[in-house]
């Protein structure tokens, strides 16, 4: 059997971290403990209890079938898959890098998928430990979660927003939040030991405030958002979809500041990005432009590019480069050049069904993506496809399943 390896150099001081041990979710042997000296225990750098340190992402994939409830697991290391419990009634499925969040009618439900990264900014570490159920968080349809290294936010539809202390969550419960003051026009999102989020008086667009972690307003910096969908984290700040455009919120020595991204021309409301895709890390954001093209927003470069592709169903890119990657209606895997929107590459068909799906709607197929594969689900067909972008869509493994994975999201990235 193929094994990915998608091997990442460590800074020394990472050579005697931890290495992955045998196992799969939830099913680990577990970590082996910190090395012993002489003098006593020794904590490797990076050393993180109850978990594995290795020299590779661990990326596993979490799918959910939103007709019978069932979940599982797919190890993309061992290619193992393996079940969660049962969750009646979900309609989304969303992650922050380590956690799914399974949400429902009735509440929001937390699966720990044991598998993580931590930046360092000049080396990365990247952890594997048992998958865990952690609890379930409030909130039903239209509940929005939001995470840093530090706190969860969950924004109901009602605009209501609570934090909840990241390290509970990491221990396996969901701890006591504290309750944000007031309602916001989005999801509050946590970014450079603050939060972000966007308010409205009802009369003219949302504005950009920026919250300390106990939800006391310490900036209101200028800006204008009608009509807010989309959002994103990027290394360059958040990115907040408007009608005209997007919004970057960006922190500099402590001081926030917000520019525009204008589209540059009139963009129809059925053309406009509503809900981004991106590779995390990225700073290149992929969304819908209507029925028949694909917007790539290069957030560094402060441009919008508006690719015309065939009738789009899922699209993503790993940006830096990488061709965008689009899912359309024919139901094959389609692969353009951003810089010239020319096609480069096409796949046979892989979902029979696509020109039924509602692109954009949470059971719609995605494309996730990392640094070296893209995964596509195919609900129907039962099974995952894993995708080398950079061999002209090759499918490295098909991942055949006993679910529909009507939902998936990647973590460990």
């Amino acid at each position: 059997m193929f094994v990915r390896r998608n091997v990442t150099l460590l800074a020394p001081a990472l050579l005697s971290a931890v290495l992955l041990t045998a196992g799969c979710a939830g099913r680990d042997d577990g970590p082996e403990s910190p090395s012993e000296t002489a003098s006593g225990p020794a904590t490797p750098h990076g050393y993180v209890e109850g978990a594995a340190e290795a020299a590779e992402q661990q990326s596993r994939l979490l799918l959910g079938d939103t007709a019978t409830g069932e979940t599982r697991v797919l190890d993309l290391i061992t290619g193992k898959v393996h079940e969660t419990a049962r969750r009646a009634s979900v309609t989304e499925l969303t992650t922050d890098g380590r956690f799914g969040y399974f949400h429902g009618n009735a509440g929001t439900h937390v699966l720990d998928s044991g598998a993580w990264m931590v930046d360092h900014g000049d080396h990365v570490h990247y952890y594997r430990a048992k998958t865990r159920e952690v609890g379930e968080l409030p909130g039903g349809v239209g509940t929005s979660v939001r995470s840093d290294t530090g706190v969860t936010v969950v924004t109901g539809g009602d605009g209501t927003a609570g934090a909840y202390p990241r390290g509970d969550l990491e221990k396996g419960k969901v701890g006591t939040p504290v309750t944000l003051p007031g309602t916001y026009a989005g999801p509050v999102i946590p970014y450079a030991e603050h939060l972000v989020a966007l308010t409205e008086d009802g009369e003219g667009p949302a504005q950009v405030v920026v919250l300390d972690r106990s939800g006391r307003r310490v900036a209101s910096p200028e800006s204008a958002c009608r009509d807010p969908q989309g959002d994103a984290v990027t290394r360059r700040g958040i990115v907040l979809a408007c009608a005209d455009g997007a919004l970057v919120v960006h922190e500099d020595d402590g001081a926030f500041g917000v520019e525009k991204i204008p589209y540059g021309r009139d963009v129809p409301k059925t053309e406009r990005a509503t809900r981004f895709r991106h590779r995390p890390g990225s700073s290149t954001l992929t969304a819908p432009a209507g029925k028949e093209a694909v917007w790539v927003l290069d957030v560094t470069e402060r441009a919008w590019t508006r690719v015309e592709t065939g009738p789009v169903v899922a699209a993503n890119t790993a940006g830096e480069g990488a061709p965008l990657v689009v899912l359309e209606s024919d139901g094959a895997l389609h692969g353009y050049d951003t810089a010239g929107g020319k096609e480069i590459a096409v796949t046979k068909p892989l979902i029979e069904d696509a020109s039924d799906a509602d692109p954009g709607t949470s059971a719609a197929p995605v494309i996730e993506i990392d640094r070296s594969r893209a995964y596509l689900n195919d609900p129907t067909g039962r099974r995952v496809y894993e995708i080398d972008y950079n061999d002209n869509l090759r499918i490295a493994r098909t991942f055949e399943l006993d679910v529909r994975p009507s939902l998936m999201v990647e973590t460990g990235r």
